[in-house]
């Protein structure tokens, strides 16, 4: 709403024509995203009654399992599934040997320091320790790790393929290298307590023995085979729970939608929408094509009617038009995405930043036009649209001043409240139970409530893209800390409190009439910078009784005072200010003429009626009810301190003089006020003025 920009000339035809053209490649964009399936005509809800006549099936059609139920028979089938284990005899029998030769080699090592060891209990000692190595490996060593990602250890049974021949047995029959380890390590303690009394040295080599490095799985995990084989059993699984004859009654007028005619209705929608989609696609196409443009039509009209300037402008136009498809585009991507993720998508942005820029109005038809065209796309769309448009709602009325964080924070809470509780509502009535709700969703709503804080970034990048002005950038720039101002301040104090109280009166004024109070008050404290250039030749600014004019003839001193406009442009401009702002520099005095130089000229030289010119300003006039308010304010403020009687009578006479000049130069023949609204505002100078110059008690002298 804080974008007041001078509305571009509008050629006849070609630029309606020209916008009209964004509009209609925004409909075929929106066609070609949206799905080519075509639309079920029926609308149905589980637990209320069938409002349409009696269904009668069309054609032969399976009904599908509900999600859930296809959910559990695939976690039952899962829970059933053994994977597959291929036998690696090779990785035993290496095993063992490099185990025997590590037995030979820690031997030698022990007698080579020690006393020598009786060959007959070196070679039992041996004997005993392969044997144990070797009826782990003969009982089995299961590759667990590959698997652990995939399934888990959660399976009963596990199947052996060796050779040629694939057995099923129990998963505990077998060891895993952990368990193997730990086997082996118990039978060794066994060993040892059996050496301790009858072969001390026998008893320090088993202290040294260790199998981990020989411990390696044998049954090897088959990834080829298990994959296939759990393919094959998950493809077996029926997507159908039986079938409807073509012919047969589905479903009689008033009876009641209950959990098996659902099943079948929504199997009935599926398959229509398949078969509109694939015979008939071109004509679901044109009919989506038909229905878009309509929405697009009536945002057309609506902004054609009520928000022209808006319409007339090639920027504005398209950053509506873009806002719009970037959050299609978002929902038909998490269409995608399993469940119901297209409620993560924070549409309600739209009427955050739309508000922001312009109005609550317009927010409001555009978030509608918006929530309209993404029904074509979702599923469920009454059901989406519903709830999208009260969370929408709440958006305009809750965010009353984004500039306070707290507020949209409130904002955020008060979507996901209205997400959470509408969809309850919907659920319950639907489903006649709490057990089969969905509540996963709601962690989609607290999501899009915290994505809703994206706003603000989002609103700087467009605020910088589109060249647009927020009320967070005004509430910046009206602080008079600002380098600007208090440049200002200090070289031109006059000038600088001039500019403070025109702030004042302009900023009651817009709010009087409806304008936008925070850009008419920031375009005021901006309007007279160019002053601090040359800040000695203006009034305001001068020592009593001195003026540098004196020294000059008419003409040089009109061009002094005309050229603060000029200048205070390329202030602005160094100091990179805004557009807008800019604006109001350039319109406060609009084409008007430096009347009282130019007198003075006339009367040195009454013959040179032709150098009007000479002593206007250049312009542009004011175009929006903002920059109007400014010059009329200023115009008033300055004169008002010429008076030397401040009563209410001699104060309402100056304004009113000085505004009906103003009118009479035809300087607000380009503005959008009315009668009605000149007359709000110098109500508003009168009283304002009024209150600044009232009577003071006169304190006697001590």
């Amino acid at each position: 709403m804080a974008d007041s920009r001078r509305v571009p000339e509008i050629k006849p035809n070609s630029k309606y024509l020209y916008h009209l053209g964004f509009f209609i490649a925004s409909a075929i964009i929106v066609v070609l995203i949206s799905p080519r399936e075509g639309k079920f005509r029926y609308e149905f809800q589980k637990g209320k009654p069938w409002l349409n006549s009696s269904l009668i099936a069309p054609w032969d059609f399976p009904v599908l399992k509900s999600d859930v139920v296809v959910a559990k028979e695939r976690d039952s089938l899962l829970r059933n599934f053994t994977p597959y284990f291929r036998t690696e005899n090779e990785i035993s029998s290496r095993e063992i040997r490099d185990f025997e030769v590590y037995l030979n080699t820690l031997t030698d090592d022990y007698v080579s320091t020690h006393k020598p060891l009786p060959a007959s209990v070196k070679n039992k000692l041996h004997t005993n320790l392969k044997t144990i190595l070797t009826e782990i490996y003969q009982k089995g060593i299961l590759e667990t790790d590959a698997i652990g990602s995939s399934y888990g250890h959660n399976f009963r049974d596990v199947t052996i393929i060796n050779g040629k021949v694939a057995e099923k047995k129990s998963f505990s029959s077998f060891y895993q290298q952990k368990t193997a380890y730990q086997e082996a390590e118990k039978k060794k303690e066994e060993l040892k307590e059996r050496y301790k009394t009858t072969s001390v040295a026998a008893h320090d080599i088993l202290e040294k023995v260790a199998f981990y490095n020989f411990i390696k799985p044998n049954l090897i995990y088959d990834s080829q085979t298990s994959s296939a084989v759990r393919e094959k059993m998950l493809n077996e699984i029926s997507p159908s729970r039986g079938m409807v004859q073509e012919g047969e009654l589905i479903i009689s007028r008033g009876e009641i939608v209950n959990d098996s005619k659902f099943l079948i209705l929504e199997s009935l929608r599926d398959e229509s929408e398949r078969r509109l989609g694939m015979y008939d696609r071109w004509l679901v196409v044109l009919g989506r094509l038909i229905l878009v443009c309509a929405c697009y039509m009536a945002l057309y009209l609506f902004m054609y009617n009520f928000r022209f300037d808006v319409l007339s402008s090639t920027h504005k136009t398209f950053f509506i038009i873009l806002i719009i498809l970037l959050f299609i585009a978002i929902i038909r991507l998490m269409l995608f995405a399993p469940a119901d993720v297209v409620f993560l998508v924070p549409l309600a942005i739209i009427p955050i930043v739309i508000r922001t820029f312009y109005d609550s109005r317009l927010a409001l038809f555009v978030y509608l036009i918006a929530i309209m065209l993404s029904g074509f796309i979702v599923p469920n769309s009454f059901e989406f649209v519903f709830i999208s448009y009260l969370a929408g709602v709440i958006v305009i009325f809750s965010l009353t001043n984004i500039n306070r964080r707290a507020k949209l924070f409130f904002t955020a809470f008060m979507v996901f409240l209205a997400y959470s509780v509408v969809y309850f509502g919907i659920g319950i009535m639907q489903e006649g139970s709490i057990e089969n709700m969905r509540w996963r969703n709601y962690i989609w709503f607290a999501g899009n409530g915290v994505l809703l804080l994206l706003s603000y970034p989002l609103i700087f990048v467009f605020e910088k893209t589109f060249r647009f002005l927020s009320d967070a950038t005004l509430f910046e720039l009206s602080d008079t800390n600002q380098p600007l101002l208090r440049k200002l301040s200090e070289g031109a104090p006059g000038s600088f409190q001039h500019s403070l109280q025109v702030a004042n009166l302009a900023e009651e004024a817009a709010r009087e009439i409806g304008a936008n109070n925070l850009l008419a008050r920031t375009g005021a404290l901006y309007h007279d910078i160019g002053k601090m250039v040359r800040s000695e030749y203006f009034i305001e600014n001068q020592s009593e009784g001195f003026s540098p004019h004196d020294k000059l003839d008419p003409e040089k001193s009109a061009k002094i005072i005309i050229d603060h406009v000029k200048e205070g442009v390329e202030l602005a401009r160094k100091y990179k200010l805004p557009s807008q702002i800019i604006d109001f520099i350039q319109t406060h005095h609009g084409t008007s003429v430096a009347y009282y130089f130019y007198k003075k000229f006339l009367d040195e030289n009454p013959k040179r009626t032709d150098m009007q010119k000479a002593f206007s300003y250049s312009g542009p006039n004011p175009f929006s009810k903002e920059t109007a308010i400014v010059m009329m304010a200023d115009a008033v403020e300055a004169s008002s301190r010429t008076l030397t009687v401040y009563t209410e009578e001699k104060i309402s006479e100056l304004v009113e003089r000085i505004i009906y000049l103003q009118e009479q130069d035809g300087l607000f023949s380009e503005t959008p006020l009315t009668f009605k609204d000149i007359t709000d505002i110098k109500k508003v100078f009168v009283k304002r003025l009024s209150n600044i110059y009232h009577a003071r008690i006169v304190y006697p002298q001590r």
